[in-house]
């Protein structure tokens, strides 16, 4: 999906999908009806025939794209989870820097200030355009320049050391998922398989032996209107920090105002 799209509120995409999705079905029954149908010779029955596609068809469509969205939940929840463990680790770890000699203790709290400033002001509109910013790592490698320029001097030091290094690591380790999360999302080969599968499944309705052209066009209204808010669940949970509807970065707001702030 393109990025724009993401930009907008949720109830304007979802229109948006919607009036797509219904455009192209109402658009390809009215050239069905008039180039396509006519060329066929129906017999009685025909209708219980294309029923039964419809069913064949929607019952595998219907397990596909339900796994798919499930995926992408769970893609969606992981995501959030990242972003917890990222804020409760910095967190953690200036809880540990705390517990440093005086002037690296000040310094290292800072450099964690700057860091979450940086997630909260630069790194998260970047996220929510597909981007990234690389002053990210810089304060993360000068924070860590300083880091390892301790050395301990007594068992006291060393322990707390051990701790603060493995706080720092863990908090790389959640910066990176946390980045490589900003662009996943479903390949363009599951896109293909969403929308080439949605066309079958309107497509074949159009088969159907109905005299009113009215009833027709409302038949196909019905099932495409189901697949495009379908199709509009799947998109809004595809790209966790896309747009106005991603992952928010309070649980970093909440580090910073309720710990590093108030331990100025």
């Amino acid at each position: 999906m393109p990025i724009w799209l993401y930009e907008l509120s949720p109830f304007k995409q979802a229109l948006i999908i919607i009036a797509f999705v219904e455009f192209l079905s109402i658009a390809g029954l009215l050239l069905a009806r008039r180039y396509v149908v006519p060329r066929f010779h129906y017999s009685e029955g025909i209708n219980d025939a294309v029923s039964g596609t419809v069913q064949a068809i929607g019952v595998f469509y219907g397990i596909t794209v339900g796994l798919i969205a499930v995926g992408v939940w769970n893609t969606n929840t992981s995501a959030s989870d990242l972003v917890s463990r990222e804020a409760s680790s910095i967190a953690t770890l200036f809880r540990d820097v705390s517990g440093y000699p005086s002037p690296l203790r000040e310094e290292l709290r800072k450099g964690l200030h700057d860091y979450t400033v940086f997630i909260i002001n630069e790194a998260w509109p970047a996220q929510q355009k597909g981007q990234g910013v690389e002053r990210g790592r810089t304060l993360i490698d000068e924070f860590q320049a300083k880091l390892q320029s301790f050395s301990p001097s007594n068992p006291s030091q060393i322990a707390l050391h051990t701790e603060t290094l493995r706080a720092y690591n863990n908090l790389l380790d959640y910066r990176r998922l946390r980045i490589d999360a900003v662009n996943s999302g479903l390949s363009e080969t599951m896109w293909a398989v969403i929308w080439i599968g949605a066309a079958i499944s309107i497509g074949v309705a159009y088969f159907y032996k109905i005299a009113d052209p009215k009833l027709h066009v409302v038949l196909v209204v019905l099932m495409a209107g189901f697949l495009a808010v379908v199709l509009f669940m799947i998109t809004i949970n595809d790209r966790p920090f896309y747009g106005s509807v991603g992952i928010s970065s309070d649980p970093y707001k909440i580090v910073l105002e309720r710990l590093i702030d108030v331990s100025k």
